[in-house]
């Protein structure tokens, strides 16, 4: 049945703000359907996204442990002390103590932690640089549809209008939250379903409706609630693969986060073909009593990665238990992270780049990027420098696990970023030798920083002179895949030239170093 025109600025099953616009972009004439579907029938990969809501302290989530006498001047009233961080092998990066589970993941190279994302000119209000984030525009450029939405109307043309159909009954994306954000919407329709509540999809598989409120906003809810009726859009489908597990694995209770991924969970091994979800979690605009004044290991901060730590880790286990962990990546994201000095609250205020984790059994662990460098002179102003564009995260994520082009990922962003090694199998492939190992600085005048990556093999990293000969073991090991390295001080060698060489992988890498000093 044709849905009215109204539909077009609405997520189906809840009512959503109308927003219209976008890049400019017209909707491809014929795009390769099939194909499309195909790939998307064959692959059946699922991104996560978690929206930290509020803005993280990523400094207190993520900690430089070679900056923490800075931080700890800088950071009196929040500082937590270095026996109470959680640290990472062969790293110098410490977890806030609240995220075991994450260190967890991390050491099994199940999860990633991409260091200070952010973009160009921050801008410090929660509303707007939310929707910087989730249509992907930059500081000063007003764009009314999501990143992911523009991603999904390219990907499936006609749509709504031709959909569900034979080839796909499935939702694109499923969001579960209080009404729709900008994430899903389109440039000409909201690319997906949203699930009010956890308790609202329970609702839905006892075909139990709560009363729309007697207000105009009511009046909205019930007329798009009967088009929805009358269509059977989704709901159906969506109740289908949900019926279809029985069983999973526990999830803390008391938890919001844990009951949306738990949810996210069943639809996934129930059959569900939705690529994308968004669940989320508020509470970190953490101005005042972000930690305890007595331990700051403890307070709304700590208690907010807690349940971050207990929902992913969960999340994980059942996916497992379920037979779809391979299937399935996620990533985290907040509008902005928080300021390098702390308030006299016992808080911190809106700031710039913050880290981003990713996690899933195809990502490449480890750490990506360097560990900010904090100046015992900060003021309160200052924030931290940006490494990555977070568009950089959402391009790379789209090519390397949900298969989408290069020229597409142009199209959806309006230019080209460039990719960071997100997904393993896809990113290591198309790596140059050169690529898998750097030496820093080089040339050399006193320790040196080798950074490798890894699939998990045996490997070697060997110094050697032109003529072949080895000159010293570097490293020996069998290290998670993923991001690593590790410290070189060439002590009193010779002033020349070197190679470093990294064997163990597909591909030997050699790099070439100058040592000066």
């Amino acid at each position: 049945m044709k849905r009215r025109r109204f539909l077009h600025r609405a997520s189906h099953l809840l009512a959503a703000p109308g927003l219209i616009g976008g890049f400019g972009f017209s909707l491809p004439e014929q795009k390769a359907l099939n194909s499309l579907l195909k790939f998307a029938s064959e692959s059946d990969r699922v991104l996560v996204i978690i929206y930290l809501e509020g803005g993280n302290d990523g400094l207190n989530t993520v900690v430089p442990l070679d900056q923490l006498s800075p931080l700890s001047r800088v950071r009196q009233q929040v500082f937590i002390p270095e026996e109470r961080l959680l640290p990472l092998n062969n790293t110098q990066v410490g977890l806030h103590p609240s995220l075991a589970g994450f260190r967890s993941l991390f050491n099994e190279g199940r999860l990633g932690i991409i260091q200070s994302v952010g973009y160009p000119d921050q801008n410090f209000s929660h509303f707007r640089s939310t929707d910087i984030w989730m249509s992907a525009s930059d500081s000063k450029q007003l764009v009314t549809s999501g990143w992911s939405g523009r991603y999904l109307s390219n990907q499936f043309p006609g749509y709504p209008e031709s959909y569900p159909n034979e080839e796909f009954t499935d939702p694109l994306a499923v969001e579960i939250g209080y009404g729709a954000s900008l994430v899903f919407q389109g440039p000409e329709a909201a690319m997906g379903m949203v699930v009010s509540n956890p308790d609202s999809f329970y609702d839905l598989l006892e075909n139990i409706e709560e009363p729309a409120p007697d207000t105009l906003a009511g009046e909205k809810l019930r007329y798009v609630r009967l088009i929805a009726k009358q269509s059977e859009l989704y709901g159906e489908v969506v109740k289908q693969a949900a019926s279809k597990i029985t069983q999973q694995k526990s999830y803390p209770d008391g938890n919001a986060l844990a009951d949306q991924l738990k949810i996210v969970a069943r639809l996934i091994a129930g059959g569900l073909k939705t690529p994308l979800y968004m669940v989320r979690l508020g509470g970190f605009d953490t101005h005042s009593n972000q930690v305890d004044q007595d331990n700051h290991t403890q307070g709304t901060h700590a208690n907010l990665l807690r349940k971050l730590d207990g929902a992913v880790s969960s999340f994980m286990n059942d996916l497992e238990f379920l037979g779809v962990d391979d299937r399935v990546v996620g990533m985290t994201f907040s509008e902005f992270g928080r300021r390098i000095v702390s308030n006299a609250s016992s808080g911190t205020d809106h700031g710039a780049a913050a880290p981003m984790f990713v996690f899933g059994n195809e990502v490449i662990g480890g750490v990506l990027g360097t560990n900010p460098e904090i100046s015992r002179r900060a003021t309160y102003e200052d924030n931290l420098d940006m490494q990555y564009d977070f568009r950089q995260i959402y391009a790379s994520m789209l090519q390397q696990w949900l298969g989408s082009s290069e020229s597409n990922n142009a199209e959806v962003f309006s230019r080209e970023f460039d990719t960071v090694p997100i997904i393993g199998e896809s990113y290591l492939s198309n790596l140059e030798a050169s690529d898998l190992l750097k030496v820093y600085p080089n040339p050399v005048t006193g320790p040196a920083e080798i950074e490798f990556i890894t699939n998990g093999s045996p490997l070697e990293v060997d110094l050697i002179d032109l003529q072949g000969r080895k000159l010293q073991g570097l490293y020996s090991g069998n290290p998670v895949a993923g991001f690593h390295r590790i410290t070189w001080n060439p002590g009193k060698l010779n002033k020349g030239q070197y190679l470093v060489v990294l064997k163990g992988l597909d591909k030997p890498a050699v790099q070439k170093v100058i040592v000066l000093q």
